[in-house]
């Protein structure tokens, strides 16, 4: 009896925006990439030309990045070999058509360790949001008065109440985070079950509740019908005195001109990771007012924390090729509710 063919390596061809291999693929990834898969040389930055079909027509597997051109139903018929779609970064609805779903493709991406830098930047938000750093930065820059905490509606973190808005990966982390604060925890999510926020620690709440209980609101949901502007006008006004919203999810979940409004009153402090609209125009108030901090959409995976996403996509395409489970599959059901 002869023994078992070891299997050649599926062919591999990536799909991502110029550079983006190179920030992501680094310290020996690409190599390692090329150890499981044969990877063709040619990154397509598009896939509509016929060279590029040519190239993706034999690929068992698609690695996406940042930038990845729309992927259909109509690219699979001129790739009948795809059976895997691994994206190294974290949302893949930009890109990808549901129908490639409903065909049998596999889809995999590396929004969890995506997650991580999220979720970081988040708990310190959460914390110099407290401690009200941005403001009493700006008065001891504009006054050089060291000790000037007044008019503050509260100060630090002990007993605080923090609301988490959606569940999500990013929900969770900043749960768990959340343990080395002496805190309470609203969740709200129409997805989660009340037993299982129970058991991360949190009590599950409508979210009129969560906003009017909450010292710091932190935005965790995805961008739908639905969740647009979430946080309205109302919902803001419910905010008690000093509260701080936190947003590092999508910018269209806030009303922006409301928030400006609360914002520039003192009522409320503002940390931003995304706007809406994103970017914001030069000279926009929120850039200016003591009590809002904007970032250029950061928190995600930068720098040295791309490897992550690297190593997260290598893990997949080593399951796959050997029959394993993958962990973190997209299934059809769940993309409407995603990121």
């Amino acid at each position: 009896m002869k023994p078992p063919q070891p299997r050649l390596r599926p062919r591999a061809v990536l799909a991502m925006a110029p550079g983006v291999r190179e920030e992501v693929f680094g310290g020996g990834t690409l190599r390692r990439l090329g150890d499981l898969v044969e990877v063709h040389d040619q990154v397509l930055h598009e896939l509509s030309s016929a060279g590029a079909l040519d190239t993706i027509a034999g690929a068992e597997v698609l690695v996406t990045g940042w930038g990845c051109p729309r992927i259909g139903a109509d690219l699979l018929d001129r790739a009948p070999a795809l059976r895997l779609i691994a994206h190294a970064a974290g949302t893949v609805k930009t890109f990808l058509d549901p129908a490639v779903l409903d065909r049998g493709v596999r889809v995999t991406s590396a929004a969890d360790a995506n997650a991580v830098p999220v979720a970081e930047f988040t708990y310190a938000a959460i914390v110099f949001g407290a401690k009200r750093a941005f403001t009493l930065a700006h008065r001891y820059r504009e006054s050089g008065s060291r000790r000037d905490f007044t008019g503050l509606a509260w100060l630090g973190t002990r007993d605080i109440t923090v609301g988490l808005v959606g569940l999500s990966r990013i929900g969770r982390r900043v749960m768990e985070l959340l343990r080395g604060l002496d805190a309470e925890v609203l969740v709200y999510d129409p997805y989660a079950e009340p037993a299982e926020v129970a058991a991360l620690g949190g009590t599950a709440v409508d979210l009129d509740t969560l906003v009017r209980r909450s010292h710091v609101v932190s935005l965790h949901a995805p961008q739908t019908r639905e969740t647009h502007q979430m946080l309205d006008a109302r919902r803001l006004s419910l905010l008690g005195d000093g509260a701080v919203v936190i947003n590092t999810a999508r910018g269209g979940l806030i009303d922006t001109e409301a928030l400006v409004k609360e914002v520039r009153s003192g009522r409320l402090d503002a940390i931003l990771d995304v706007s809406d609209p994103e970017p914001l125009p030069g000279g926009h108030p929120l850039f200016d007012l003591p009590n809002a901090f904007v970032t250029p959409h950061l928190a995600g995976a930068q720098g040295n924390e791309l490897t992550r996403l690297a190593e997260s996509t290598l893990a997949e395409i080593a399951r796959y090729t050997t029959g394993e489970p993958l962990l973190h599959q997209i299934h059809r059901d769940e993309l409407d509710r995603m990121a």
